[in-house]
């Protein structure tokens, strides 16, 4: 489904926000823990000790969202860092959420196990620092913390909630590296699965080093993703009415923010910027992939009118259909639409002729932040 392969990404050493650390110190595990005894429950990845002059270190980044659960690895490079492995599995960790205040059993078993699995990567790579974040579905669930201490004693994985600002700013550490450099306004949307961050960045900037989040304006995490508004209306079968009621559920939602941020889209050179499956799944429409490509997705350009007109091919398409296309699939052909959706309450309230597509976000966020706090990179290259 979705192409992971290694790439270069440009270095952004910006901070996360205020919690991107818990207490003054980030959340991590390491590798290099000898195993439990059977039946002791799983051994917590450890620091391996400080890293050795001239030694590339694998670090690690996981996102745990509403819908998917994403791991990446990289070293650092003389530019960037360079991703060695990663790992995408959809787990539907909060359905259900939208009539329950409790993640499911079935939803926590699917995603221990995907959580596995990104342990034995991380092993397997020899990380030797790694940032493990969940978002909206642990934030709101009444056993959210009882799901963190499982992952803990099950998995051995310190699994952090982050608040939604952190979440925001995450979002632009990510993918502000794609900003038009000669755009004095920019909006940065992340349409998750159970929430939507969005954040103005006012501005030009100043140098490809600066950190992207000392120009943010004002931002907004909106309390709707796309599991959370399929689940409301219904993703399955959508006619243009129902498609019409969540767009304009989502405008509700977004209206504090649009006045706040109302002067961005009057700006030079404005445009929108989106990292999310929904925004790649359209990309990869507009170019009529046959399998998705990640290379020809992040950073595309694709203007107004194409944008529309994706979105209109997709409301044509039955259910059958989007899971039958190789950039959709069967486990998110009911919740695509829903993100167009939230992707149409965004281009009304903030108009543009061009939206730039990320294929990139948190994971992204964290590991520059990672790599920044342990000063991997020196002027005039990596050491």
């Amino acid at each position: 489904m979705r192409d992971e392969s290694a790439a270069a990404v440009p270095a952004r050493p910006a901070a996360a926000g205020p919690s991107a650390t818990r207490d003054g110190a980030p959340v991590t595990r390491f590798a290099g823990d000898p195993p439990r005894a059977a039946g002791a429950g799983a051994a917590p990845l450890r620091h391996a000790g400080p890293a050795r002059q001239g030694r590339r270190n694998a670090y690690a980044a996981l996102d745990l969202g509403t819908n998917n659960c994403r791991l990446l690895i990289a070293e650092p490079a003389s530019h960037g860092f360079r991703v060695i492995d990663a790992f995408s599995r959809i787990v539907r960790l909060g359905e259900g959420l939208g009539n329950s205040d409790r993640l499911s059993e079935a939803a926590v078993e699917r995603t221990v196990e995907a959580l596995r699995i990104c342990r034995a990567k991380m092993q397997s790579r020899g990380v030797v620092r790694a940032k493990i974040i969940a978002t909206e579905a642990c934030r709101l669930a009444t056993n959210g913390a009882d799901f963190v201490e499982r992952v803990r004693s099950d998995v051995g994985l310190d699994l952090e909630i982050v608040d939604r600002q952190t979440e925001a700013y995450l979002a632009v550490t990510g993918c502000a590296a794609l900003a038009d450099p000669r755009a004095e306004s920019v909006v940065i949307f992340d349409i998750g699965g159970g929430s939507t961050e969005i954040a103005w960045l006012d501005g030009a900037a100043t140098n490809p080093s600066a950190d992207p989040t000392l120009r943010i304006r004002a931002w907004d995490s909106l309390p709707v993703g796309v599991v959370t508004l399929a689940e409301r209306h219904g993703g399955a079968e959508v006619t243009r009415m129902m498609f019409e009621g969540m767009v304009e559920e989502v405008a509700d939602l977004l209206a504090r923010f649009a006045i706040r941020a109302a002067a961005a889209a009057t700006a030079a050179n404005f445009h929108l910027l989106g990292t999310s499956g929904t925004v790649t799944t359209l990309a990869a429409m507009h170019l009529r992939l046959v399998r998705y490509e990640r290379r020809r997705v992040d950073g595309l350009w694709m203007s107004d009118a194409e944008v529309t007109d994706a979105i209109e091919d997709l409301l044509d398409t039955r259910l059958e259909q989007r899971a039958d296309n190789p950039c959709i699939g069967r486990d998110r052909a009911d919740l695509v639409l829903a993100g167009c959706a939230i992707l149409e309450a965004i281009r009304r309230a903030f108009p543009s002729e061009r939206l730039r597509i990320a294929d990139r976000g948190l994971r992204e966020g964290l590991l520059m932040n990672m790599m920044r706090e342990d000063g991997v990179w020196r002027r005039g290259g990596y050491r």
